[in-house]
């Protein structure tokens, strides 16, 4: 079975444990809505590769964290959209959540997939149980986790740095930590990984919301200009903001842990992250 495949049963199992005929029928809609057709799921992709690149002793435990942080990441993708942060009414190439269901449900929706992501942990990990459960609790909530990165757009001064290492950053350390975790190795040594393959992709959204197009990406651009965010490419410029990506790369494939898959896991990581900024430049920024 190809990973694309293994994911989204994985997925459509813990969906239908939420979504299921006792569950009120618009929010079981909405949730599956939320979940599915995908984007490239970058994040689950990056745990199972991790959990390869490290001989993947616990495939049960590895799959269900990419799971749960796939969900997780649909939840925050659901709760960025909606009116009170960025007010978007376009995601994966189709309508929101809110614009196809309504704010309260979007809020619901959003809720139940953070809730059953912690479930689906609980369901399929094990022995892992508690060591995953921290590792994506940490990299969610507060104090530096994906809540911390949205609160911090409440705040009239923003460290961009620290702002992004939360609101981005934080997912993808959780994703090779759990990833390496489940197979048994410990994971604050994939940490640096996380965040460094976290801030490239974080440059890279950045510089595909300045020199993108919302056709390509399935979402609006030019939002950080429109809702005042920070953004790497306004900080750096253009040339400067692509300097500082492969300069992240660069420091993501020295950080990956000794592992039976390192130069396998590097090739594949490098694969992914130039793929997300070919055909961007600094004309097409500028057009």
């Amino acid at each position: 079975m190809d990973i694309g495949t293994l994911l989204e049963g994985e997925l459509d199992q813990a969906v239908s444990r939420a979504a299921s005929e006792a569950c009120p029928p618009k929010l079981a809609d909405a949730l599956r809505y939320a979940v599915f057709p995908g984007g490239a799921r970058i994040r689950p992709r990056l745990v199972l590769a991790v959990a390869n690149a490290c001989g993947n002793r616990n495939p049960t435990a590895a799959v269900a964290s990419a799971a749960a942080i796939e969900l997780l990441h649909c939840a925050s993708l659901v709760h960025d959209d909606l009116p009170c942060f960025d007010n978007s009414a376009l995601r994966r190439g189709k309508p929101s959540v809110h614009a196809a269901y309504g704010e309260r449900l979007a809020v619901l929706s959003g809720d139940a997939l953070i809730v059953l992501a912690f479930e689906w942990l609980a369901v399929r990990a094990g022995e892992r149980l508690a060591p995953l459960t921290r590792i994506i609790a940490s990299c969610v909530g507060g104090p530096s986790g994906i809540c911390a990165g949205q609160a911090w757009e409440c705040e009239s001064e923003i460290d961009i740095v620290r702002y992004q290492r939360a609101k981005t950053g934080a997912l993808f350390a959780a994703c090779t930590m759990a990833g390496a975790a489940s197979s048994g190795y410990e994971p604050l040594g994939w940490q640096k990984l996380g965040f460094a393959i976290g801030e490239a992709f974080q440059v890279a959204d950045d510089l595909r919301d300045v020199a993108g197009s919302a056709e390509k990406l399935g979402k609006p651009v030019h939002q950080d200009e429109a809702n005042q965010r920070p953004n790497f490419v306004a900080e750096l410029g253009f040339d400067g903001a692509m300097g500082h990506f492969e300069d992240l790369l660069a420091e993501a494939m020295a950080a990956i842990p000794p592992c039976p898959g390192q130069e396998q896991l590097g090739q594949q990581i490098t694969g992914v992250s130039r793929s997300l900024v070919s055909g961007l430049s600094s004309r097409t920024a500028a057009a």
